[in-house]
């Protein structure tokens, strides 16, 4: 898992009045949960903005005012018009307490339904799991060389090292789709 160096400063007073103050100088309101008391910070928009706006998961070192953290991004709002980023949640993260995040699909190979002329769809970008930080991978890399046409691969079929994959084990993460051109191959063999 990459990790990504983050640097805020404390938070005085909090507030809407103190949260809009902030925002007016380009500083984004964070907080920190998950650890022995909630920790009120901002960031610069500028420090921010490469790990918000990547899919991948990304462990962070986060320095609040000389103290040290390790942490993930929880959630991230953002404004319903100018789409700026509002406000970013952290939890703090421990060696040995599970955690629960979201980790990016990959696909891997090519699936013998899409050589019969079938569409491959991936329909979850991203599975929740729960375990260790240590033991996350940067993507959850699936196979799907043996995948026929009108076949899915659902989360119940899934499994990972050290890893509780905490979605419905009926939800469909890839599908090969019959094509129009699929169809008609298969009605005329």
């Amino acid at each position: 898992m990459k990790t990504f160096q983050l640097s805020g400063s404390l938070r005085e007073s909090i507030g809407k009045k103190a949260t809009k103050e902030c925002r007016k100088e380009a500083l984004v309101p964070c907080v920190l949960y998950g650890g022995e008391e909630t920790v009120h910070f901002t960031v610069t928009k500028e420090g921010i903005r490469k790990l918000i706006y990547t899919p991948d998961v990304q462990l962070i070192n986060l320095c609040i005012d000389e103290k040290e953290y390790k942490a993930i991004v929880k959630d991230s709002q953002f404004h319903p018009v100018s789409d700026d980023l509002l406000h970013v949640d952290f939890l703090q993260i421990f060696e040995t307490k599970p955690v629960v995040i979201e980790i990016p699909v990959a696909l891997e190979g090519l699936a013998e339904g899409v050589k019969a002329g079938g569409k491959l769809s991936l329909e979850i970008r991203k599975l929740k799991v729960k375990g260790l930080y240590k033991n996350f991978p940067e993507r959850l890399v699936i196979n799907i060389e043996n995948l026929g046409l009108g076949k899915t691969i659902q989360v119940g079929n899934l499994a990972f090292d050290n890893l509780e994959i905490l979605n419905a084990k009926e939800s469909v993460v890839a599908a090969v789709k019959l094509t129009r051109a699929a169809r008609g191959i298969a009605s005329k063999g």
